[in-house]
């Protein structure tokens, strides 16, 4: 079958049925996907489709509730940000069961410019893969919206030192890629980003000591204080 913009969900995810492969969900399981539904695509291949079927938000659904891996990332592969509603990131966030598709929404949600809404709420949520994708969106808002002002970056510091606690490993190290993302977007973010690095180094929780150790053993590293010194 041969794809194209004008493919049908239904087209597409027979389409991906036929290029499933059993070994490659094998595999996929040792990097930690859930692959109940996985039918073994890599993501260079689908995003290979997904540059033949293009961006089409009237199928994005149907794929997403298809609860296919593969179909599930398409559909926010080809989602329009533009089109892209509140509620619909809502429920397909609350639809995340790995940590594959909730870095890969977060960015779909960030290009929706919906992080001043959801990044709180969703820090917010108790569900695992809900709040990390709060993180990783803070991780992808931190490299990708430059016109942003730092101060909005370094207004989540609150949120990441609220939540360092948390032991999941999925959240614990989200959590920690957004105070690294922050700590190196600027010179300006550095510093509050290595302050809370240093505190959450002597806490009492675990997971909180992990993100300031690792978090500062990469922001005091010689290669980003040279690029952020380059900066100024």
């Amino acid at each position: 079958m041969t794809l194209s913009p004008a493919s049908t969900a239904s087209e597409i995810i027979e389409h991906l049925r036929t290029l499933g492969s059993e070994e490659n969900v094998a595999g996929m399981a040792r990097f930690g996907i859930v692959t109940q539904t996985a039918l073994g695509l890599s993501n260079v291949e689908l995003r290979r489709i997904a540059r033949h079927v293009r961006v089409d938000h009237s199928r994005v659904m149907e794929l997403w509730q298809s609860d296919i891996r593969e179909a599930r990332l398409l559909a926010a592969f080809t989602a329009s940000p533009s089109a892209l509603t509140l509620e619909e990131a809502r429920e397909w966030a609350g639809d995340c069961n790995s940590w594959e598709l909730a870095d890969t929404v977060a960015d779909l949600f960030v290009a929706a410019r919906f992080e001043r809404t959801l990044i709180p709420e969703f820090a917010a949520d108790e569900r695992e893969f809900v709040r990390r994708i709060a993180f990783a969106m803070i991780a992808t808002a931190a490299v990708h919206l430059k016109k942003e002002p730092d101060s909005l970056l370094l207004s989540w510091l609150p949120l990441i030192e609220a939540h360092a606690g948390d032991e999941r490993n999925f959240v614990k190290k989200a959590v920690n890629w957004a105070l690294r993302q922050i700590g190196k977007r600027s010179s300006a973010c550095h510093g509050p980003a290595v302050m809370l690095a240093e505190k959450l180094t002597a806490s009492d929780r675990g997971a909180a000591r992990w993100i300031g150790k690792d978090a500062l053993r990469e922001l005091q590293s010689d290669r980003v204080r040279s690029r952020l010194g380059a900066q100024a």
